[in-house]
């Protein structure tokens, strides 16, 4: 008799336990469905003014500005896009330069002066106006995630055209330029090269780190990545999910890789160069400028980088040594 009273009662205290777990269960999943809410409702509004933008510039160069001549060409991208792109040619260039801007500023058609060095010392060049910038389509920024369509465009473009036959493609970006050079190298065989400046490891990861550079706790700064992620795998696509820097640089097999970043860059974190490296090709070469230099080329030399001879000697010496044969 005792032992059947015994049973029971454990049989109860059984149940009342599994009830309260049940409880706590259903209480954490509305906890975790609240919080996953709210987050991905920061986010949303924080890029919304950010991403769903097409970015007009103030200031917008001719390569009549720098003394060559550019022809612009109107592509479309396997997506739907019209791009424009504008390209400085040179008759049996060792190699031809896709070169690509950041994510806001400045023009693509601030870097004709990179054009005109590159020029002058035997590199032909194609200047890309991502979508939603200046005179191409869109609405919408892709942070490096749709933008390898957009080079992949231009690469079409060089591989029909005879007079880029058996021309070597280099892809050279700078800051969301750098990520979009590193995602098309990764994505597009045909390249021959890389040049990444300033790129960022991954959208997630750099906007965690501004918010810890902001002094937001890390413990909510880090809460935000899987949410990030989250938020641009579905605006962006599924096929987007391994679309980052850090993931595509594994792709570079042996051809040639310039790395670059700066420091104390103070848009995209040293961490992020660092993450980068971390999965790039043992062979892949590097340079760390000290200093705020989020472009590397000094400011004031932009427009001119030969004037900036420590990064105009890196980025020629770099092409010399693997294409000029």
């Amino acid at each position: 008799m005792h032992n059947k009273i015994n049973i029971s009662s454990t049989t109860k205290v059984v149940k009342n336990k599994n009830k309260k777990i049940k409880k706590c269960i259903k209480i954490l999943s509305v906890f975790i469905g609240i919080m996953m809410t709210i987050f991905l409702a920061i986010q949303i509004v924080t890029m919304s003014k950010f991403i769903n933008i097409h970015v007009e510039y103030e200031d917008v160069y001719t390569a009549e500005d720098f003394g060559i001549e550019s022809e612009k060409l109107k592509l479309k991208t396997i997506d739907g896009f019209n791009i424009v792109a504008h390209e400085v040619f040179i008759s049996e260039p060792k190699a031809v330069v896709i070169l690509i801007s950041g994510i806001h500023n400045p023009s693509v058609t601030a870097f004709f002066g990179h054009s005109k060095m590159l020029q002058e010392n035997g590199y032909a060049s194609i200047l890309l106006e991502l979508r939603a910038h200046g005179e191409s389509d869109g609405n919408v920024i892709g942070l490096g995630y749709k933008e390898h369509l957009d080079v992949r465009a231009v690469v079409e473009y060089i591989k029909l055209n005879n007079k880029y036959k058996n021309v070597p493609i280099v892809v050279h970006g700078a800051s969301m330029g750098g990520a979009t050079a590193i995602n098309s190298f990764g994505q597009i065989p045909e390249i021959d090269g890389l040049i990444s400046m300033s790129a960022f490891s991954s959208w997630e990861d750099v906007f965690c780190d501004t918010m810890i550079n902001m002094r937001v706790p890390k413990v909510f700064a880090y809460m935000q990545k899987p949410f990030m992620k989250l938020h641009t795998t579905l605006k962006y696509g599924f096929e987007s999910f391994y679309i980052s820097p850090k993931v595509q640089i594994k792709n570079s097999g042996e051809r040639p890789v310039l790395i670059m970043h700066s420091s104390e860059d103070p848009e995209v974190p040293f961490s992020n160069f660092e993450r980068i490296i971390k999965n790039a090709p043992e062979h892949a070469e590097i340079w760390i400028r000290e200093g705020y230099h989020h472009f590397i080329v000094e400011r004031d030399s932009l427009l001119n980088p030969q004037n900036d001879k420590e990064y105009s000697e890196r980025v020629l010496q770099f092409l010399d040594n693997h294409f000029d044969n």
